[in-house]
């Protein structure tokens, strides 16, 4: 039998210039630095962020010269994801909403060229939304 896992403990992603990637997921998408982590952010080690929740946990690496290859897909409430595209829109990104017939997404990329995404299958809250042309 496969033993199971208790979550996702934390995703890598590559930075060119780390406090400068921390101050923009603080800012942006409201994480923090984890305090008692900091002894990891050596040159080589990640500088670790983490949600208002404390469940979700960003690596920031510092590299340069990396490549942007992976997506991070963030889940909302319907409620949620309409504040987010307004939050979002309102720190000047691009963001690009799909409708997937059973839930919804936004896209949007963080100024290192990894991709994000907020998805919500309360489908209904933001078609109603859409309905009454709240989002621009």
């Amino acid at each position: 039998m496969t033993p199971e896992f208790n979550g996702i403990d934390h995703v890598h992603l590559n930075v060119s210039r780390r406090d400068e990637a921390a101050d923009w997921y603080q800012q942006v998408l409201g994480f923090r630095v984890v305090a008692k982590l900091l002894f990891w952010a050596t040159p080589a080690g990640p500088l670790t962020l983490e949600d208002s929740s404390g469940r979700i946990h960003l690596a920031l690496f510092e590299r340069p010269d990396a490549v942007a290859c992976s997506a991070l897909a963030f889940g909302a409430s319907g409620e949620a994801f309409v504040h987010w595209h307004r939050h979002l829109r309102g720190y000047g990104l691009q963001v690009r909403m799909s409708d997937h017939k059973v839930s919804w997404s936004l896209y949007f990329y963080d100024p290192d060229n990894n991709q994000h995404e907020i998805s919500t299958f309360d489908y209904d809250t933001v078609a109603a939304v859409m309905n009454r042309g709240e989002f621009s």
